[in-house]
């Protein structure tokens, strides 16, 4: 089998869902190999001519491969000016590659000006034209060359941004086109979350054999079971239910754009929480389910031995309070960051110290609005008095904080988004970086029935719908908020100019202080 990690998607780390699929295939003796498209199709177009009429594009074009090797290396993330020019310059590169083609194009971004990653039509249309995609030259050689080299019967796709989509399509179709003997799966997190959708259709038939909705391990060894085991294992082979050891052993682990490994894995599927309204999660009624606290340090300590990483990403919504216990008493190999819910837990301040020992250096928190309506609208389940406590007790333990503030909620208006700037104010030295979102609606949310709902994107597969604010507060509103009142706080600007352009929160962890070099 082959595996395939399209573009585009932020190329600081391997992907960690087609490393799930390939530990799976590993432990059940199935052959496959992977290509991570992404990484490689992003050099691929840096190291193309670039025809340049001006004096920044060739500047960039010039220094384009120093900026990729500096971007893994450690003395960049000593001078934030110098790593944001090398990331201005590389999206500089990619911006005009992309201009002809009529693509909007960065290191974590691809937009068709003229195609929508959210109409089925047009990507059909990229299926049937794969000729017309901005990666075709990259993709068409090097799908070749792994037809040729391995000869797979069965190809995967992990499709889980909007920004894989057009491309992925396009692969799809060249696929089709040149080897229909080939079964063509995907599954991934946006295929998911269009499975789930109201509005799905299966639109997809003509041209993928096999869309996978949810975790996609078992359902995957399901179909190869059918018709590559039965032929070689006459007597059958009984699949196993247990999760396997995630194998990385197939990628480019050293040309992902980091100082050093970074290092993915999950410890859960879902939230444990999931009570929180307008979240996609709930939404999509995505059930929890998590390994054991001591199954994920054991794994993690035996994939450190083997890949040295520089730095370990917990990929959970939210780390589980029995997981982050056991981590007071095992440390790991090497500094980590993730996603943690405001709790009592982290109050502590010597279970804090306790975390920072076991190599924490970040957690990323959900601290959404600084005014309590809005937060119990939202089913949070938390207090503004508690999340003052968690940022203090962190900061004092040492260990930096990204702070995730969403605006534009039903429940929200101009008075209460003030509150939440007051709170940032407040508590801006326990808040290392911060990131401003506009809400989105999800469209198969239960409390979309009770809004006067409004076309978000033009197409059939979008996620979100935009509504008339119950409030008044709609989204013009709250952008000139954000720009004339909120970012030109000085606090907020300064946790705004410390965030790593396009890469955020994945590389904040190097420039937050902490001993990761």
């Amino acid at each position: 089998m082959l595996l395939i990690h399209p573009p585009i998607a932020k190329p600081c780390e391997p992907p960690a869902g087609v490393a799930m699929l390939a530990g799976a295939l590993k432990a059940h003796d199935i052959p496959y190999t992977v290509i991570d498209a992404n990484i490689e199709g992003i050099e691929f177009l840096i190291n193309q001519p670039l025809a340049a009429d001006d004096t920044w594009s060739k500047r960039a074009k010039k220094h384009a491969a120093t900026h990729l090797d500096a971007l893994r290396g450690d003395a960049l993330y000593r001078n934030p000016a110098r790593y944001q020019r090398s990331v201005a310059d590389l999206n500089r590169v990619l911006s005009k590659t992309g201009q002809p083609h009529h693509v909007t194009l960065n290191l974590g971004n691809y937009q068709d000006q003229q195609l929508s990653a959210v109409s089925s039509q047009d990507l059909l249309r990229a299926a049937e034209q794969p000729e017309q995609n901005l990666f075709y030259r990259y993709f068409s050689q090097r799908i070749d060359q792994a037809m040729v080299d391995h000869q797979p019967r069965f190809v995967g796709f992990s499709l889980n941004y909007l920004s894989q989509a057009l491309p992925t399509f396009a692969m799809i179709g060249y696929l089709k086109q040149h080897y229909p003997q080939c079964t063509i799966i995907v599954g991934g997190g946006l295929i998911t979350s269009w499975m789930r959708s109201p509005r799905w259709n299966a639109p997809f038939d003509a041209v993928i054999d096999h869309c996978i909705d949810g975790p996609g391990e078992q359902p995957l060894l399901r179909i190869l079971t059918a018709q590559v085991i039965a032929a070689t294992q006459p007597h059958g082979s009984r699949l196993s239910d247990c999760p396997n050891l995630p194998d990385y052993s197939n990628l480019p682990m050293h040309r992902y754009l980091a100082p050093g490994l970074i290092l993915p894995y999950a410890t859960s599927r879902g939230c444990y929480w999931n009570r929180c309204s307008f979240c996609p999660e709930h939404a999509e009624n995505n059930r929890y389910s998590a390994l054991s606290p001591t199954q994920v340090v054991n794994e993690l300590h035996q994939l450190s031995e083997g890949w040295q990483p520089r730095l370990i990403h917990l990929l959970d919504n939210a780390l589980s309070p029995a997981l982050l216990s056991e981590l007071t008493h095992r440390r790991l190999a090497a500094p980590w960051y993730g996603f943690a819910r405001i709790s009592q837990q982290l109050t502590n301040l010597d279970f804090c110290l306790a975390l920072k020992k076991s190599g924490c250096v970040m957690l990323k928190l959900g601290v959404e609005s600084g005014d309590q309506q809005v937060l119990d609208a939202m089913e949070k389940g938390v207090s503004i008095e508690l999340t003052a406590r968690v940022l203090s007790t962190l900061q004092q333990a040492g260990i930096a904080t990204y702070v995730y503030l969403l605006f534009g909620t039903p429940t929200e208006n101009h008075q209460r988004a003030e509150k939440t700037l007051a709170f940032v104010r407040k508590h801006h030295e326990a808040i290392t970086f911060v990131n401003l979102a506009i809400f989105n609606l999800p469209l198969n949310s239960p409390e979309a029935k009770q809004l006067a709902l409004r076309e978000f994107y033009s197409g059939d597969l979008s996620l979100y719908s935009d509504f008339d604010h119950p409030l008044g507060w709609n989204r013009g509103k709250i952008r000139r908020f954000l720009e004339q009142e909120f970012k030109r706080d000085p606090h907020v600007a300064a946790m705004l100019r410390r965030d790593p352009p396009l890469f955020t929160s994945n590389h904040a962890p190097f420039f937050c202080g902490a001993k990761i070099f």
